[in-house]
């Protein structure tokens, strides 16, 4: 385990890797109902795949979704499955990293700038860093 209470961060494309090699790793993105409609969800079908879509914060409160584990546990009973969080940026995927961590969750993963990364010098997500950014396959949702 990471010094930061989980397996590590990594890359979009270490992710990508990640679920690639392990039949039994699964992408979970982090983001709210709002996001995955309006901005789009990483595209797994290559892979035979689909991401597991369970919200770390709820909209439009934000507050913290107090069944996030559970409904992870529910998705993913194995404890020793590879699990890829993805957020906007990386930090709510952090956050549910360490806390599956502590739920006893082995390889918990998260992926650095999210799915859409840092702002760019005209305010706009997408094109500086990140799952998009990295050229990996997403769809609008």
């Amino acid at each position: 385990m990471g010094e930061e209470g989980y397996a590590g961060d990594v890359t979009p494309i270490e992710a990508w890797e990640i679920l690639k090699g392990g039949s039994s790793a699964i992408l979970i993105d982090v983001r709210t109902d709002a996001e995955w409609g309006y901005v789009g969800l990483p595209d797994l079908s290559s892979l035979g795949k689909q991401p597991a879509l369970i919200s770390w914060q709820l909209f439009p409160s934000m507050a913290v979704n107090q069944d996030f584990v559970g409904e992870v546990e529910r998705a993913m009973a194995n404890k020793d499955a590879p699990l890829i969080l993805l957020c906007r940026s990386g930090a709510r995927s952090k956050s549910s990293a360490q806390a599956l961590t502590a739920r006893g969750y082995r390889a918990c993963f998260n992926v650095l700038d999210g799915f859409e990364g840092p702002p760019d010098g005209t305010r706009h997500r997408g094109a500086v860093a990140g799952w998009k950014a990295s050229g990996l396959a997403w769809r609008q949702g």
